[in-house]
């Protein structure tokens, strides 16, 4: 790397380090508030539309748990009522027009959604909003496309000559009657879909005409990863680039957003997530935290997705997730000083996310890797307690899941809400790392002067427990720390040189502090 990419990318790191944990500054303390981003959502929540109401009766928990930014789901009107958002119809519909056989979303109403959202801001919590562009679901009629059949293992690869389909491509939002936007999308603003109406048939279709191809800069899973869902946007089309920056730019306006989750950002044109973020930074004068979604298990292709859109940028730290779920299925056979090996947070700590779970990972789900719950404390203490990366809460680990009764996350909130609250009052400070043993890690944190009681030792382990000599601090020296978690009864008194032994069960997480 040239000296000059490394100082670009270094400034940008910096300037990342201070927008990703939001400043919340509590009394007269200097040192700002640790970042704790929750997932408000899991993908079975009933079809209440009561959802955001919910949101803004927990806002006050929400501040005294630590949670300083909360990611909504897709706010906009999906192919139902029941639609968790993923099949984005309408993205200028936030529960405002009677279209698709509804008004309010799975969630609620507009109406709804901006008291919530105003209810975090006076609780001095941030909202990001997901943000879901790579396709389009529920068209309003069918179009004759011209297109041609792909391999579904390698798209790259064609398997028929031209015909015609019936694609569903049609979207003139009546119901919207051009309030907000309007634009009418056509089969020539999408790439691809998989199913033709005229034959009722299912294939991944890529269209001709208009010089239509797959985008090249995607995943190269399959051979080319930019087909996923429904018919596919065209993330070439000049028309489709400018209203996506306009409607961009009205989402931030219309809720006072703070930042965006990107969704399926690998089946997405690289450069446009850069040109159409910085787009919407610079028309709405905002800092918008941004973190994409690139589940993918190799952080070669992260690494490579951060590169191609300038490090602009976080990403979920994928890698670690699926680390945590290999050391919850390994019996306590798992090597736990390689915990981090391989994790976006291990390279890249200011543009990480990290999280343990998500609605995707969640059972039931396509993507499901669900960390099992006897681990899921040691997870969150490892994102919550440690200074690198944006941790990440989902609500279905606090709240518990729904689904079939058999495959569903038991609500952890007793368990978890100690170590958030160990992330919101003690982890700050100098950090000492204690990665050296397969079953038994640790680290610990000095505190700062003008945060009262901070500073922590977090001591967790994976096989039959046991304990670690740590430093914590002569600014600690004389001081009985105790585990926040009450899983150990043990009391630990810091001698004069600032060390202290501490003590962690079997399959168990402490985290000790004054």
């Amino acid at each position: 790397m040239k000296g000059w990419q490394r100082v670009t990318r270094w400034l940008i790191a910096v300037l990342l380090a201070c927008t990703i944990f939001p400043s919340q500054l509590t009394g007269n303390a200097a040192t700002p508030q640790n970042g704790t981003m929750m997932q408000y959502f899991e993908w079975y929540l009933p079809n209440d539309g009561l959802h955001w109401n919910r949101l803004t009766n927990d806002a006050s928990n929400l501040k005294n748990l630590g949670v300083t930014t909360v990611w909504i789901p897709p706010a906009y009107k999906g192919t139902s009522q029941n639609d968790v958002g993923y099949g984005a119809y309408d993205l200028y519909d936030l529960g405002e027009f009677n279209q698709k056989g509804t008004v309010r979303t799975k969630y609620g109403t507009r109406g709804q959604l901006q008291t919530a959202i105003n209810t975090l801001k006076n609780q001095g919590i941030g909202t990001y909003g997901d943000v879901v562009m790579n396709h389009k679901g529920g068209a309003d009629f069918t179009e004759s496309v011209q297109a041609v059949e792909v391999n579904p293992n390698n798209r790259s690869q064609e398997t028929s000559g031209e015909y015609t389909i019936s694609a569903w491509t049609g979207f003139n939002f009546a119901g919207r009657n051009n309030l907000h936007s309007a634009f009418k999308w056509r089969w020539y603003h999408f790439d691809g879909t998989d199913w033709d109406q005229s034959r009722s048939l299912n294939r991944i279709y890529k269209f001709r005409g208009s010089g239509k191809s797959w985008d090249t800069e995607v995943s190269n899973e399959f051979g080319n990863y930019d087909y996923l869902m429904y018919a596919d946007v065209d993330f070439d089309h000049p028309e489709v680039k400018a209203e996506l920056k306009n409607w961009g730019k009205w989402y931030v306006q219309s809720l006072n957003l703070d930042g965006f989750r990107l969704d399926a950002v690998k089946h997405i044109k690289h450069d446009y997530i850069q040109e159409w973020l910085a787009d919407v930074r610079r028309t709405t004068g905002k800092e918008l935290f941004t973190v994409a979604e690139y589940w993918q298990n190799d952080l070669g292709a992260i690494n490579n997705y951060l590169a191609k859109t300038g490090y602009s940028h976080s990403v979920f730290d994928v890698p670690l997730h699926y680390n945590f779920q290999r050391a919850a299925n390994s019996g306590g056979n798992f090597d736990m000083r390689t915990i981090f090996n391989g994790s976006v947070v291990q390279q890249h700590p200011t543009l990480a996310v990290t999280i343990v779970d998500n609605h995707d990972s969640q059972p039931g789900q396509s993507l499901e890797s669900t960390v099992d719950a006897w681990f899921k404390p040691l997870a969150y203490a490892m994102i919550m307690t440690r200074e690198q990366g944006y941790p990440n809460l989902f609500y279905g680990d606090f709240y518990g899941t729904k689904g079939s009764s058999n495959r569903e996350i038991p609500n952890l909130s007793s368990k978890l809400t100690p170590i958030l609250k160990a992330r919101k009052d003690m982890a700050y400070g100098t950090q000492h790392d204690y990665l050296n043993h397969q079953d038994v890690i640790g680290w610990t944190r000095e505190g700062v002067t003008d945060r009262s009681k901070s500073g922590l030792a977090t001591i967790l382990s994976d096989g039959p427990g046991g304990n670690k000599w740590m430093y914590v601090g002569k600014r600690n020296a004389g001081e009985t720390w105790r585990d926040k978690t009450g899983n150990s009864s043990n009391a630990v008194t810091i001698n004069s040189d600032g060390w202290g032994q501490f003590f962690v069960n079997g399959g168990s997480v402490s985290i000790y502090g004054e």
